[in-house]
């Protein structure tokens, strides 16, 4: 892989020129990593597949901090087996985040596993944080079971991950400390989810 790096403004008198550079890009604050993984609960279960490489900002929002260590100054090609605990993944199950409010507040049309960002209007429950994620996880005709927990909360996981490619975060992806790909997955911001709400 060839790069080429412009040149910083030179001081005066100085000339600017550019720096052609032959080896691969290491992975380093800020850049964009192209990956595929395959994300497995602690007994083997496939929880998540990226089998297209799909891009993330490295040290930003985008990955888990545990992933970013082992992906730091590695190269395209790097491949790693991850033994996630909650605590390195996505928390401790915790069942404060766990709320029922009123069937009426939802819309008409309501499936387990749709998802809110923060309670819907008209929601009751006190002390619930305005920012989380809130899952769908039952229905009944009077109530609706909201999750503010990651749906990975509490498990211990393995994460095959490979480094498809590496290249220079732009501007953009600096100020904003994500790739926005729209991509749907577990490790990725939820936004992207078609059952955001």
């Amino acid at each position: 892989m060839r790069r080429i790096v412009a040149a910083r403004p030179g001081v005066a008198g100085q000339a600017r020129q550019a720096v052609c550079d032959h080896s691969p890009m290491l992975i380093i604050d800020p850049c964009v990593v192209s990956l595929l993984w395959t994300l497995a609960d602690a007994q083997g279960q496939v929880l998540d597949e990226l089998t297209d490489p799909v891009e993330f900002f490295y040290s930003g929002d985008d990955l888990l901090p545990k992933l970013e260590e082992a992906l730091a100054g590695q190269r395209t090609g790097f491949e790693s087996e991850l033994h996630l605990e909650p605590e390195h993944g996505f928390g401790e199950y915790d069942s404060n985040l766990v709320c029922f409010e009123a069937r009426s507040i939802f819309p008409g049309h309501l499936e387990v596993g749709m998802q809110f960002d923060g309670l819907p209007p008209g929601a009751v429950s006190p002390d619930m944080p305005a920012q989380a994620l809130y899952t769908v996880t039952e229905i009944y005709p009077d109530h609706v079971v909201l999750d503010g927990n990651h749906p990975l909360a509490g498990i211990a996981l393995r994460l095959s991950v490979k480094v498809h490619a590496v290249r220079a975060a732009t501007e953009a992806e600096v100020a904003a400390r994500s790739v926005d790909e729209g991509a749907v997955s577990l490790l990725h911001a939820a936004p992207g989810s078609p059952n955001l709400h």
